[in-house]
């Protein structure tokens, strides 16, 4: 590249490199992460969330953020009314849902109570979100 060119250039580059590393992964809040990792403890009396192990009571929630409600795991039997609530997994649709699973999309088969507290409920969400990344 002519010595010219490479004057244009570069200084265009190197303006443009810190836009380029704001769009680069989000770091890992490791502290939300072990919070939302303990709240998940309860949840696995039915879910699991390792990639490739079967589903139990409920489907196998790897991945399941950013899933279409009612289709992320091929072999679970999801209730129709999961399969209808048109829901994708998000911040919003699992707060909800983790808040109250039966009022949020009625007729689910999943009669657990929800997880009241706010902050609890918040790490959850990250938790799935994080590990669905992975």
């Amino acid at each position: 590249m002519p010595i010219f060119t490479r004057r244009l250039f570069l200084p265009l580059i190197l303006a443009a490199a810190p836009a380029f590393a704001a769009h680069a992964a989000p770091a890992i809040d490791t502290a939300q992460l072990a919070a939302g990792e303990k709240v998940f403890a309860q949840c696995k009396a039915c879910h699991a969330i390792e990639k490739g192990k079967a589903d139990g009571v409920g489907p196998n929630l790897y991945g399941v953020y950013g899933s279409k409600a009612g289709t992320h795991s091929a072999t679970f039997k999801y209730s129709a009314a999961m399969k209808a609530s048109g829901q994708t997994w998000n911040d919003a649709t699992l707060n909800s849902f983790l808040l109250a699973p039966m009022k949020a999309v009625p007729g689910t088969k999943m009669t657990y109570g929800g997880v009241k507290d706010d902050t609890k409920r918040a790490a959850l969400v990250y938790y799935l979100k994080a590990r669905s990344a992975e």
